[in-house]
Order: C-alpha cells, then sequence, then structure tokens
C-alpha cells in the first residue's frame, strides 16, 4: 500500500475534520462536566444521571444520526454548484428535524414509567425520573440545531459549530455551578441543576447558530425569505429515506451502549458508577473520530457530486488510516492513565464514600483497559459509516450495525457480565466484539462499493 498517497490527504481532512471535532467534543464535554459536577455530590447522584442519561442518549442518536442524511446532501449539491437543490434540501431537512425533536420528547415523557421496570436500585431510580424529564426537554432545542449544523456541515463550513458549541460549554458550565450549589440569587437544586444547566445552553446554541449563519453572505441565498411553501413532499422523502436508516445505524450502536448502562445497573451502583466513568471518557475520545467520520461525509459527498471516484476512495481512505493511527494514540494513554482517571469523577474528601469510591475507581480502571482497544474499533467502523454516509448508501450498513451490535455485542455482554465472574468487565469485552463486527463489515462494504463506482466509470 502507498501510504504517501493517503498521508498526504492528512493535512485537508484534519483542517475540515478539527472544528467538528471540537465542537462534538463540546457536545461530550457538557456530559462530562454534568457527570463530574453530579459525582462530587455522591456515586448515588451520579448513578441516577447516567440512567436518565441513557434514555436521553438514544434520542439524540436517532435525532443526530437523522440529520446526517443533510450533509451529504449538501455537499453533493454544492460540488454541482446547485443553489436551489441545496436550499430545497436545507429548508425540508430543518423542518424534517423540527418535526423529529418535539416527537422524542414526547416519546421520552410518555415512556418515563418504564424506568420502575428496570430493576435499577430504587433510591437511583426516584432521582433520574425528573431529571430526564428537564434533559427530554432539551432535545427539542438540539436536534433543531442539527439540522442546521449539519446543513453548515455540507458546505464546509465547519468552524461556526465549533464556536456555538464553545459558548454553550461556557454556559452550561457556569448555570451548572448556580444552579447545583444555590450560588447568588439562585436556587441550590442538586443534580437537578445540572438538568437545568444542560436545557439552558442547547437553547442558547440554537439562538447563536441560526444567528450567526443568518449574517454570513455564504448563506444568504439559503436563509432570505424562506416560506413554508418550499415544503414538499418529494424531497422531505428523500431526504428521510436516508435519514431514517442513517438515524437507525446511530440508534443500534448509542442502544447497545445504553443497554451496557442498564446491565452495569443489575450489578449495583458501584458497577453503574464505574461504567459511567468508562463510557465518559470513550465518549470523549470517539468525538475525534465523529469529526472524522462528517469530514469523510463531507469529501466523499464531494467527489461522488464531481464523479471523481477514485479520488473518493483515496479521501476515504486516507481518514479511515488518519483515525487508525490517533485512536493507538488513545489507546496508549488510557493504558497508562487508567487508574488515574477515575479520581476525577469521584469527591475523595468524603469519608462516608470511601469504600464505595475505592470500589468504583478499581472496576472504571479495568474497563478503561479494555475502552482502549476497543475506541480503534470503534473509530473505524464510524469513519467506514461516515464514508458509506457520503456515498448515500444507508440501508445495508443498517443491517450490519444491527447485526453486529444487537446478534453479537449486546448477547454477549448479558452473557459475560450477569452469567461469569467477569461482571462489569464482560459488559465491555461484549462491546468489544459487536464494535469490530461493525469496523470490518462496514469497512469491506465501502470498499466494495468504492470498487463499484469505479468499474462502472471505466466502462463508461
Amino acid at each position: 500500500m502507498n501510504l504517501k498517497k493517503y498521508t498526504q490527504e492528512f493535512g485537508y481532512n484534519l483542517k475540515l475534520a478539527y472544528p467538528i471535532i471540537l465542537a462534538m467534543l463540546g457536545h461530550t464535554i457538557v456530559g462530562i462536566v454534568d457527570n463530574i459536577m453530579v459525582g462530587k455530590i455522591g456515586a448515588t447522584e451520579l448513578a441516577a444521571a447516567s440512567l436518565a442519561n441513557s434514555f436521553v442518549f438514544i434520542a439524540i442518536s436517532v435525532g443526530v444520526g437523522f440529520s446526517t442524511a443533510i450533509t451529504p446532501l449538501i455537499a453533493s449539491a454544492d460540488a454541482e454548484n446547485d443553489v436551489v437543490k441545496g436550499r430545497n434540501i436545507f429548508v425540508n431537512g430543518v423542518f424534517l428535524c423540527t418535526l423529529l425533536g418535539i416527537m422524542l420528547f414526547s416519546i421520552l415523557y410518555i415512556s418515563k414509567p418504564f424506568i420502575d421496570y428496570m430493576k435499577q436500585p430504587a433510591e437511583v431510580t426516584q432521582m433520574a425520573k425528573p431529571f430526564l424529564d428537564v434533559v427530554a426537554l432539551s432535545l427539542i432545542p438540539l436536534v433543531i440545531y442539527q439540522g442546521f449544523k449539519q446543513f453548515a456541515d455540507g458546505k464546509s463550513q465547519t468552524k461556526y459549530s465549533m464556536h456555538a458549541t464553545l459558548i454553550a460549554n461556557l454556559i452550561n458550565i457556569i448555570f451548572n455551578y448556580l444552579l447545583i450549589y444555590g450560588v447568588w440569587i439562585f436556587p441550590e437544586m442538586g443534580m437537578m441543576g445540572a438538568a437545568y444547566g444542560t436545557l439552558i445552553s442547547r437553547v442558547a446554541i440554537l439562538i447563536y447558530f441560526v444567528w450567526v449563519l443568518n449574517r454570513l453572505e455564504i448563506f444568504l441565498p439559503y436563509f432570505s425569505k424562506i416560506s413554508l411553501k418550499e415544503l414538499n413532499k418529494k424531497t422531505s422523502k428523500y431526504i428521510a429515506s436516508i435519514g431514517i436508516p442513517s438515524s437507525m445505524q446511530s440508534l443500534f450502536e448509542v442502544a447497545l451502549f445504553t443497554g451496557a448502562v442498564w446491565i452495569s445497573g443489575m450489578l449495583g451502583t458501584e458497577a453503574q458508577a464505574a461504567n459511567q466513568i468508562a463510557l465518559s471518557m470513550a465518549s470523549m475520545t470517539f468525538m475525534f473520530a465523529s469529526g472524522l467520520s462528517v469530514a469523510a461525509m463531507i469529501r466523499v459527498g464531494n467527489q461522488k457530486g464531481l464523479k471523481n471516484y477514485a479520488m473518493m476512495e483515496t479521501v476515504a481512505r486516507s481518514i479511515m488510516l488518519m483515525t487508525f493511527f490517533l485512536y493507538c494514540g488513545f489507546a496508549v494513554f488510557f493504558i497508562l492513565f487508567h487508574n488515574y482517571i477515575p479520581l476525577l469523577f469521584l469527591n475523595n474528601s468524603d469519608a462516608t464514600q470511601v469504600a464505595m469510591n475505592q470500589e468504583v475507581i478499581n472496576i472504571a480502571g479495568k474497563l478503561l483497559l479494555i475502552a482502549a482497544i476497543f475506541q480503534i474499533s470503534d473509530g473505524i467502523q464510524v469513519t467506514a459509516l461516515g464514508a458509506l454516509r457520503g456515498l448515500q448508501d444507508v440501508n445495508l450498513p443498517m443491517v450490519i450495525t444491527f447485526v453486529s451490535y444487537w446478534l453479537i455485542g449486546f448477547p454477549l455482554c448479558i452473557y459475560l457480565a450477569l452469567y461469569t465472574n467477569l461482571q462489569a468487565e464482560g459488559i465491555w469485552y461484549g462491546l468489544l466484539a459487536g464494535l469490530t463486527s461493525a469496523a470490518i463489515f462496514s469497512y469491506l462494504r465501502f470498499h466494495y462499493m468504492a470498487k463499484k463506482y469505479i468499474a462502472n466509470t471505466i466502462k463508461v
């Protein structure tokens, strides 16, 4: 393999991806900050926030996954310099995201009683319910924001979401502090303060992002004189034909990790808190691959619009190779610091929680060692899926993710955690198996599709 052919693309890949990575890291940091601040209150509160967020993460995966359909369509229209087509996709895409955000909140609100049937500790369940109500409401502005963000990403204007996320993070930290601890005129709300901080920050990010895009000349042809008459069934149906399978791909993966949260809850509060610590760290590093995945969508979508399929294959593989190198570095970091990272999430000055905290630290350290390896597979599978979305190939990849996560990964999680002595470690070995399967099959699917496009061009 000619490495230089791929490594010479690293610079442009990074230029396109780094604002997306920072923006996605910002979203993840909102959750990590919440976990750190809530964890300082107590391990039970951390477990409750983890349980509530597990429901919200499922809904977010559907909303974000659906919105990704907008990016390759806009990227392809942008390469063709077709503003009319791009505007049509933009207007209908944001409208669909708005409807989806409202629907996801409604579903979560109605399904809240199911928490009682999940065999979680009673004190955890009681705290989780009101937390879920508030964070679920934040889905509406978040999913609408995603519609605007994916549009801007498709236009290769990735830095504005980075700015918006940085502002949202600052707002989240400030309001978390004010509302959790009751500073100044604000009430002391404990863990509920973190929920309201998240809601306020997500409303703010939507307002700021729309304001910024509306002021930029490059977006004026898309924002001027928008009318409901521009909504049409044909375009909405086409976006949905890509968005629904894409959302299912995201759902299958996030639901797998949510299942891991639920299984860890069956093992006890310590296991659930440890699982949340390891998951928080893995989620943070995952954002790098997610950003590179969006870069793959944009670049593959551009090259597909230009019908330059050989270059399309090269840029996609360059992003996957870049991801592999990056995640080997993260693996080394996790291995070196697996015993120290958990200390960030717990209050070790509270003498009444020393024993519980030590157990959490021991379990979390072992989970981070497994996470060091599985994140390599996770990075490859998400960038391969990004490349496939750039090709607008979503149906078979949806099947691949279902088989990998729910016929391979999740059954192993259940068996190894509940029926062997591995317990919490068994959950993460199951995750490793599912993600590795997804990485292998997603890469093979892209290889097949790329060669097919290139062969058809040669025939013509």
